[in-house]
């Protein structure tokens, strides 16, 4: 019997974490071009194998409730300086901003402006971890509130170019920030969305995140939970003109709110000037935005992301197969926002994801900087000179 039961744990601790899944490199789309080719040669993690650690790493739900629990392991304490700007409607944006630690590999001033997920803000560990590690590289780093804070860095630095970045919820914000208006992409060098479930906020997205498959439904509880204590936290300066009987109908309607569904009907909609819940995942979604996308576009998303349903990542897919700007990279393993790498128990402080986005940056401006050199050779004129080829020869 105790060798039964011994045998029956190890086989449910077998299945629970998918020890037998193997591991191999995230699955690229893209199209075949010459600033793809360098990319992949430039880039090596996304063509190498990403290595979970052993024991738990191939479990989505650990890696997502890992994440959510530490958010990064020795967590950083990058030094910044929080900003804040009036806006039109009276409030007040703040973001923080965190000069670079050393130079950056192409000798310019280089920005990553940085949009977290939902509930989430620029003390939360995966954004120090990441920001840390950044900083290293060379890039000044900003975060929140974000068409505020990327304004604010064009006006105060007139020479820097933009790298944005965006994570979870934040990745529907930066490519519909950027596919909204051509001036918006004005300086960005690239980006990159990180687990962005493109149609977030959408009806599509929202309908299977009340769906109890891979528990989505109990992670939207626990994020409509998180997003409760903020609003009431704030409730004062939020419903502050509002009258009473508005505010103790929105209130109670809050408080018995089980979904981001329905707070995003009680309250977000309200705030955005939408009339319907419908409408608003209308407006708000990128999906409709980011075909309007042309700099260099990084989405990288997990299969066993327990958040996003299968059927939204052909959102991605679809696009990068058409789109000559775009890479998706889909991972077997990171759950949500999790990629952490580690031998066997322990995992590194800096993620898979966040090595990713800094060496794809690294690439993108790279190749920038050499383009300049192509596009005024006597070669390129006669189309000798192109891409990886021209990028060659101003090495040697």
């Amino acid at each position: 019997m105790k060798m039964a039961a011994v045998a029956t744990v190890l086989y449910v601790m077998v299945r629970c974490l998918n020890l037998k899944s193997p591991t191999a490199p995230p699955d690229l789309t893209y199209q075949d071009t010459p600033l793809s080719r360098f990319l992949l040669k430039s880039c090596p993690q996304l063509t190498k194998e990403y290595i979970p650690p052993l024991l738990w790493g191939k479990s989505g739900h650990l890696q997502t409730a890992l994440y959510g629990k530490l958010g990064r392991v020795s967590s950083p304490h990058p030094c910044g300086v929080r900003k804040y700007l009036p806006m039109q409607d009276g409030a007040t944006a703040t973001f923080d901003l965190f000069e670079p630690l050393g130079d950056h590999q192409t000798g310019e001033d280089i920005t990553m402006v940085i949009c977290p997920g939902i509930g989430n803000h620029s003390e939360k560990h995966y954004i120090r971890t990441f920001v840390d590690h950044a900083q290293k590289d060379g890039y000044r780093c900003c975060t929140w509130e974000f068409s505020a804070m990327v304004g604010y860095i064009k006006r105060a630095y007139p020479h820097t170019k933009l790298v944005v970045v965006g994570f979870s919820l934040g990745g529907n914000i930066v490519c519909k920030f950027l596919g909204e208006s051509r001036t918006n992409q004005e300086r960005v060098v690239c980006c990159v969305s990180g687990v962005p479930g493109l149609q977030a906020p959408s009806s599509r997205a929202q309908e299977t995140f009340l769906q109890w498959d891979q528990f989505r439904r109990f992670y939207n509880f626990l994020m409509a939970d998180n997003m409760k204590k903020i609003i009431l936290s704030h409730r004062h300066s939020l419903f502050g003109g509002a009258s009473l009987k508005s505010i103790e109908a929105d209130l109670s309607r809050l408080y018995t709110a089980t979904s981001l569904m329905q707070i995003d009907d009680t309250i977000m909609r309200k705030f955005h000037g939408h009339s319907s819940l419908k409408e608003y995942y209308e407006k708000e979604s990128c999906v409709h935005y980011i075909h309007n996308v042309n700099v260099p576009l990084l989405l990288v998303n997990a299969a066993d992301d327990p958040l996003v349903h299968d059927s939204l990542l052909n959102i991605p897919r679809t696009l990068a197969a058409k789109k000559p700007n775009v890479v998706f990279a889909l991972t077997l393993h990171g759950g949500h926002l999790g990629f952490f790498e580690g031998a066997v128990l322990f995992p590194q402080p800096i993620t898979w994801m966040d090595k990713v986005i800094v060496g794809f940056a690294n690439a993108i401006c790279q190749w920038e900087k050499q383009k300049p050199q192509c596009q005024s050779s006597p070669q390129s004129q006669e189309g000798a000179c192109q891409g990886e080829e021209c990028l060659q020869q101003n090495r040697a």
